[in-house]
């Protein structure tokens, strides 16, 4: 249930985020909105100014309100919210408070809006989590470092690491051999690797911690292996909780989501890549089952990685809703410059047509992609055990 309350709170507060970005940029601009929603209708209650004497009322329910002022919801799913702005669809062009009446730099802008605010919300919560205390790679004479611990960051596949069942992220605590160096808990990454060394051959049994679980782990690393693997074909780094000042916080925060853009730029570029030149993608993409079971992960690990987590899911949103496709703000966005260019506005059916083609392909890859999610899983064999 936990697992659950924080997906639907993590993937409420992205798309909130983003609507609310075009929602203020809407009435920045001069435009109307009609109606701005916390959760998709139907409606639970508005709460909207009275034409007439300027007074707030409430209303309960998902009737039909007409009123010149934004009517303020309460609605029952849960998922985010929804901005509903006079004139997105194209009509109403010759009212000035129309989205479709404005000037296409206007518009560009209250698009944009949403996939900023998703940019501001990452750098809010990886601010907050640095002010906290947030895991970073440190040295042994890190002094500001609080609970360090040494963590794997890669695996090589293949690997005896990988037979061991080793994760991304787990902790080395320990080994369980009756060996002095091994009854105390490793201090450095040296200390690790001189066991591993030792025990070339030999099987070794790792304590280990992942999320809140202590476990064992047992393997035998190679007499034989490529110079840049190790014999367990691991990478481990050292981390601990750094803690800032609110005022630097909030600048290694801004830093910090430059770094991620640039690496999911990287990513996305790759992909483009190996896709137009046939070659396998090297990027596993993953849909909302897999965002729910690492969910469940980082829920283990406590609140400063499910800020993180939240932060790379909204830069990640931001980006790819600004990407030039149909159906996305990025799509909206090429056709308003496509009329900008060619000096007139693109046919409401034609643009209509493609943003509807755009919105089916992206539900298609979406349910491709949750299949596959379920294969990796191996989500189908657990549910068939259910039953």
């Amino acid at each position: 249930m936990l697992t659950i309350l924080v997906f639907i709170i993590i993937l409420g507060l992205l798309i909130f985020a983003h609507e609310f970005g075009h929602f203020l940029a809407a009435r920045r601009n001069g435009i109307k909105t009609e109606e701005f929603g916390f959760g998709f209708p139907p409606r639970i209650l508005g709460y909207v100014k009275n034409d007439k004497n300027g007074k707030y009322k409430i209303i309960l329910g998902d009737k039909k309100i007409v009123s010149k002022n934004t009517i303020f919801s309460l609605n029952w799913i849960p998922l985010g919210g929804f901005v509903k702005i006079k004139g997105e669809s194209g009509e109403a062009k010759s009212d000035e408070d129309s989205f479709a009446g404005k000037s296409a730099w206007t518009r560009v802008k209250v698009l944009v809006a949403g996939v900023i605010m998703n940019f501001i919300l990452a750098w809010a919560l990886i601010s907050i989590g640095l002010m906290i205390g947030a895991p970073q790679p440190v040295r042994d004479s890190d002094k500001l470092a609080k609970n360090p611990k040494i963590q794997v960051n890669q695996i090589i596949p293949g690997a005896p690491a990988e037979k061991m069942n080793l994760k991304i992220g787990d902790e080395i605590i320990k080994c369980q051999m009756p060996i002095p160096r091994c009854q105390k808990k490793f201090s450095s990454i040296a200390d690790i690797q001189n066991v591993i060394n030792g025990y070339k051959g030999k099987e070794i049994i790792f304590q280990i911690k992942r999320g809140g679980e202590i476990l064992e782990i047992k393997g035998v690393p190679r007499t034989e292996y490529p110079a840049d693997q190790g014999p367990l074909g691991i990478s481990l780094v050292k981390t601990a909780l750094i803690a800032y000042p609110w005022y630097q916080a909030i600048w290694e925060g801004l830093k910090t989501t430059y770094e991620i853009c640039i690496a999911i730029f990287s990513i996305l570029g790759n992909i483009i890549k190996d896709f137009f030149t046939g070659k396998k993608v090297s990027v596993e993409v993953t849909g909302p089952v897999g965002i729910a079971i690492l969910t469940k992960q980082v829920t283990g690990l406590g609140l400063v990685y499910i800020l993180q987590f939240a932060a790379l899911l909204s830069i990640n949103l931001g980006i790819i809703n600004g990407l030039p496709f149909p159906a996305l703000d990025g799509g909206r966005i090429l056709f308003i410059l496509i009329e900008k260019i060619k000096g007139s506005p693109v046919s409401q059916k034609i643009e209509r047509a493609f943003h509807t083609i755009g919105f089916v392909l992206l539900i298609t890859l979406m349910i491709v992609v949750t299949f596959k999610d379920f294969i990796r899983f191996d989500l189908i064999e657990k549910i068939k055990g259910i039953f």
